[in-house]
Formats: C-alpha cells, structure tokens, sequence
C-alpha cells in the first residue's frame, strides 16, 4: 500500500469520528508489515479528560486482533490547513507498539496540502519502552 492510499484510510475514518465537543476530527491509519491497515477515529467524551485518540484507537483495535508488532507506517489526519502530529499520548502509545518488533515507523502527519514525514524516534526521542523494564 502507497502513503497516499494509507492516507486516504486515515481521511476515511476521520469520517466517523464522534468529536461533538471539538469539532476537531482526527483520523488514523496504521500499516504493518503483512500489508494489514488497522484504522481508528477519535471519541471525544462529555468528560472530556476520557476522550480516546485516533491514533489510540488504532493502536488498541491492532492489539485485540492480536497484533505484536510490524508497524511500519502511521497516517494522522485532521481538519486543519497545517498538517497535525500526534500528542505526547500517541506517541507513547504507538511507541509501545513498534518496540515490540524493533521498528522505527514513518509518520505522515497530514494536512490539506501538506504532508511531513517523520520517523516515531523524532517525535519521540529517548522513548520509554518495554527494553526500559529490563
């Protein structure tokens, strides 16, 4: 799968996004080694502090298909003109994903017409992760 069409996964899910209370849809799409894309779509929450990420979401629903590794690519999307990253959060979260196999996946953090490309360790230098329990 190219970057475009993990992109256009990630504008996909924004579309059932359940941001009420924002206005703010975000979609994500990951990309795994197999060729797998597991998306996912941020549900804000009338309390708000409960609100779950897309990135977070995508992440959650990879683990309960049994996923354990492999990521290779993420996709976040938002509504704005600049291209969106994904939070502290996120990046802890798909941190913990891509160290179970020792990869460093690309992110494409997408705006309208703007897409930067960066690897997880520059959005999240000297990660905590599994190896930091040993």
């Amino acid at each position: 799968m190219t970057d475009e069409a993990l992109i256009a996964a990630a504008r996909q899910a924004a579309r059932h996004s359940y941001s009420p209370y924002s206005n703010f849809p975000v979609g994500a799409a990951l990309r795994f080694a197999d060729g797998a894309i597991v998306t996912g779509t941020n549900v804000e929450n009338a309390s708000y502090g409960l609100a779950l990420c897309a990135e977070t979401v995508a992440a959650a629903r990879a683990m309960t298909e049994g996923r354990r590794g492999g990521l290779e690519a993420v996709a976040v999307t938002g509504p704005g003109a600049e291209p969106i990253t994904p939070c502290g959060r996120c990046r802890q979260v798909l941190n913990e994903l891509a160290q179970l196999s020792g990869t460093d996946p690309l992110i494409l953090c997408v705006g309208k017409s703007e897409v930067r490309r960066l690897r997880l360790s520059e959005l999240l230098p000297h990660a905590f992760g599994p190896a930091s329990l040993a």
